[in-house]
């Protein structure tokens, strides 16, 4: 972690530059934070919690308190050097209101304030402010108390003086704008998730979180850093090294940690990469190098241990990073990011420097746990076998011109329409349920692919395995886009892929083996919003007599509205539908299939890290934390179908 003789010990007024203005935020939101709906909201808490971050980083705040209180507002306090006071050179007004009203105004911006910052759009507390009906800003720094309240970003009066202040620090109090979010509530979950991330990757760092409406108060600390991250990915599970490999290194200004650690109960790779604090979903050039290096010196030294014979085919990327748990941290003055949101990291050099860090690392640790070293290769051998079964499966479930054949594959009923934005794939369980649906369908651009029975759960499978299924390799040919190594999205054949499974346990089960398969595999489709969950109505509520149309509910209360309004129990018959195949193809498409009246949820993962887990915790061939959650959820569960 860079210290504080790293950067430039002088902190005022002369460090804060402006770059614009901030009157275009309130106009458009989206553009700063994202969105406003919870995960925009969110991000304004994450915006105030990184400037306390960046202190940290620099060697300057060791405790960061946040705060959710009982009046919907939440608080941000840090004992870092608190935002200077004093008036700027340029602004000729207090640095504290600059920096509050200005979009781009920091100590990040090559002043010197900052060795590295974190942020991922840079715009910090200013667009807080903008969104928020009130804010309330307390710097307690050089024996002082400062504050200042704004309304939906303007200052109601000057920076005053508050009192005498025996401690430094910053404290930033907001209030959601009801005009800018229709949603304020925050979410304990969201925020306690990003602040225990945070903690990991900023070793030594004490962040609190607490909730006045219930009392409920966290404390994280990490002295292990992305180390103990690496163990609190893999709690619960069968590893072949049970101390995770770690190292740190600062080259040239970059200041680069990794820690790795294989597992050998599951068959999916869990690597996280992070740069100055932002989790990098797409990737970018700290896990290529990172990649690299892994599979060019887990093969250099099985090569050298005579593992692998000189004769012997060398161990793929796929091969080594089955079962592997990895986080990559990366810290550098400046990142520059891009993808299609903002988190791929592009400094091309910053590969180079990863991969000259992990090899030198990494063959040290082999040459030294020798043990470990043969389990680590012994386990990417096997996978190695399996890819290879893996790949004589996947020629089998290649597009071919089968498609557009009269004998589809797994009983498909394709549509009309060619052009994939305009169709729809309903996946659906069983021969009935599926009658039911092409019947009602509309051929245009609606096509069926009934499912016999459970698919396989890929989460205890490998690729060999489940390339032999047959109801996947139907699945994964009516969609087009291949699987493994040769997957390519823009294949698509349909643009909503909508599960339409029945309403009890065994439907809510294949729902789970098939969304499975789509996070497990195929995950571009699903960060891509193509796939989607239909609701089948619960209930039908007709009147015994005449001819009043019957209502459908999608829950008890509506259920109960509709008797209500068509008299009470006693004119009234209720009907639970529990198969999809118990509706007649009209009742099908009126409740489930029309685009008029049919309600479709979309599939997104908010938080991919607690996804993962939550697929390998109940899906995942580890009895005991499933157990443990069942034991623990077990008074909560709701429509139990006994």
């Amino acid at each position: 972690m860079p210290k504080a003789t790293e950067v430039t010990q002088k902190y005022d007024a002369q460090q804060i530059q402006v770059l614009e203005g901030l009157e275009p935020v309130r106009r458009r939101p989206g553009m700063y934070i994202g969105s406003t709906d919870a995960r925009g909201l969110h991000h304004l808490v994450t915006e105030i919690v990184d400037n306390s971050i960046d202190e940290a980083v620099a060697g300057y705040c060791t405790v960061i308190t946040v705060t959710m209180h009982d009046d919907g507002s939440v608080s941000v306090l840090d004992n870092g050097r608190g935002i200077p006071v004093d008036e700027h050179p340029t602004e000729h007004r207090s640095a504290l209101e600059v920096v509050l009203t200005k979009l781009h105004a920091g100590g990040k911006f090559g002043g010197g304030g900052y060795k590295v910052s974190g942020g991922l759009h840079g715009v910090g507390v200013s667009v807080v402010n903008a969104l928020s009906e009130r804010l309330e800003a307390r710097v307690y720094r050089e024996g002082t108390e400062y504050v200042q309240l704004y309304t939906r970003g303007v200052p109601e009066a000057d920076v005053t003086k508050a009192g005498k202040a025996t401690k430094t620090g910053t404290l930033i109090r907001f209030w959601p704008d009801p005009e800018i979010f229709p949603e304020r509530e925050f979410s304990w979950d969201t925020i306690a998730n990003r602040l225990r991330e945070l903690a990991f990757l900023n070793k030594g760092i004490v962040i609190q979180l607490l909730n006045e409406l219930n009392g409920t108060e966290y404390t994280f600390y990490f002295e292990g850093g992305i180390q103990a991250f690496v163990k609190y990915l893999n709690n619960n599970r069968h590893v072949l090294n049970a101390k995770p490999f770690y190292v740190e290194r600062d080259v040239d200004g970059v200041v680069v940690e990794i820690s790795l650690q294989y597992q050998n109960t599951a068959f999916s790779e869990h690597v996280l990469g992070f740069a100055n604090n932002i989790n990098t979903e797409e990737g970018g050039s700290h896990v290529t190098g990172f990649r690299t290096a892994l599979t060019s010196t887990l093969n250099k030294y099985a090569k050298a241990a005579s593992i692998l014979k000189e004769q012997d085919s060398n161990l793929t990327g796929d091969d080594v990073r089955e079962g592997l748990t990895a986080v990559i941290s990366v810290k550098l003055q400046e990142p520059q990011f891009e993808g299609q949101t903002k988190t791929k990291l592009g400094n091309s050099e910053v590969a180079g420097i990863v991969s000259s860090v992990l090899s030198d690392a990494l063959m040290t640790y082999l040459n030294e746990n020798p043990q470990e070293a043969k389990r680590m290769i012994e386990h990417s051998l096997t996978a190695a076998r399996a890819r290879m079964a893996a790949a004589r499966a996947r020629d089998l479930v290649q597009r071919k011109s089968l498609l557009e054949s009269a004998t589809l594959p797994g009983k498909l009923a394709d549509c009309s329409e060619r052009d994939p934005s305009k169709c729809e794939l309903f996946i659906v369980e069983g021969d009935s349920a599926g009658g039911s649906a092409k019947s009602g369908r509309d051929r245009r651009n609606q096509a069926i692919l009934p499912l016999r029975g459970k698919i396989l759960n890929v989460e205890k499978a490998r690729s060999d395995r489940i390339l032999g299924s047959e109801e996947i390799k139907n699945l994964i040919t009516a969609l087009g886009v291949g699987f493994g190594e040769n997957f390519n999205a823009e294949r698509l054949r349909y643009h909503r892929i909508v599960l339409m499974v029945d309403a009890d346990v065994d439907g809510s089960h294949i729902r789970t083996l098939l969304l499975t398969l789509f996070w497990r595999h195929l995950k571009d489709l699903v960060d891509g919003g193509y796939v989607y969950l239909a609701q089948p109505p619960l209930f039908k509520v007709s009147l015994k007599k005449g001819k009043a149309e019957p209502r459908y509910a999608f829950s008890d209360e509506e259920r109960d509205q509709a008797i209500r309004e068509l008299g009470g129990n006693a004119k009234v018959d209720v009907q639970r539908y529990k198969g999809l195949g118990e509706m007649d193809p009209d009742q099908l498409w009126e409740t489930t299939m029309s685009p008029e009246s049919r309600i479709l949820l979309q599939v997104t993962a908010v938080d991919a890290m607690k996804a993962d887990d939550i697929f390998d915790r109940l899906m995942g061939p580890d009895v005991e934390p499933r157990r443990r959650f069942i034991q623990t959820h077990a008074k909560s569960v709701k429509n139990l179908d006994v």
